[in-house]
């Protein structure tokens, strides 16, 4: 997996507009915890931490004040209009440890052209070491016929790696394609109403 060092400026000043203030100046507001640490207030280069986020499940080596903290993205959020990163909450994390994080499931191989591929989940839940998560997990589909379903313990899991989702949880289904075809009625011709002549008839009668 990607680990990335990126270095962070601690964050003196707390609020709405201290936060506008980092962000106008190119930095995302970020909180570093866990492992029974205080919690740091830190802020992280915008583009710097938008490249590294491209990767899933990326360890951050963040340099602060020249003490380097290994740590995994644990929420990120975003501007709801431009989607520009926001906010970043970052959590300590040991070389050797095991985390349980989501993990995109990416599928292969060719199923029933007659079906129609739902993706009912695009991660599934594992537990591997901190510095060994794996960036996506493969499902295979060949010979998947329409009305199949592909559950969380067909994913191929690599060795060390282990399932925290439950094993029946649906990842995709094939589902059939509908043969129904409904039957448009026509609408017929308005009879005349009574006592009305047909334009044609009067005319004929000229």
């Amino acid at each position: 997996m990607a680990e990335i060092t990126i270095n962070a400026t601690k964050r003196t000043e707390f609020g709405k507009g201290a936060s506008r203030r980092d962000r106008r100046a190119g930095n995302v507001p970020a909180v570093i915890y866990g492992h029974g640490e205080a919690p740091q207030h830190v802020a992280l280069p915008l583009r710097e931490l938008g490249a590294a986020l491209k990767s899933a499940n990326v360890l951050l080596d963040v340099v602060v004040d020249g003490k380097t903290e290994l740590t995994l993205p644990k929420s990120v959020t975003r501007n709801p209009l431009t989607g520009v990163l926001a906010h970043i909450d970052l959590v300590i994390v040991r070389r050797g440890e095991r985390v349980k994080v989501e993990v995109p499931v990416h599928t292969t191989g060719k199923h029933d052209v007659d079906g129609i591929l739902e993706h009912m989940h695009n991660t599934v839940e594992v537990e591997a070491e901190a510095t060994s998560i794996p960036q996506f997990l493969e499902l295979n589909m060949d010979g998947m016929m329409a009305g199949e379903t592909r559950y969380a313990s067909d994913v191929v899991l690599p060795a060390g790696v282990t399932l925290v989702s439950e094993s029946n949880m649906p990842v995709i289904h094939l589902s059939e394609r509908s043969t129904i075809v409904e039957e448009v009625p026509v609408a017929e011709a308005a009879a005349p109403a009574d006592g009305a002549a047909a334009p044609a008839a009067d005319a004929a009668k000229e």
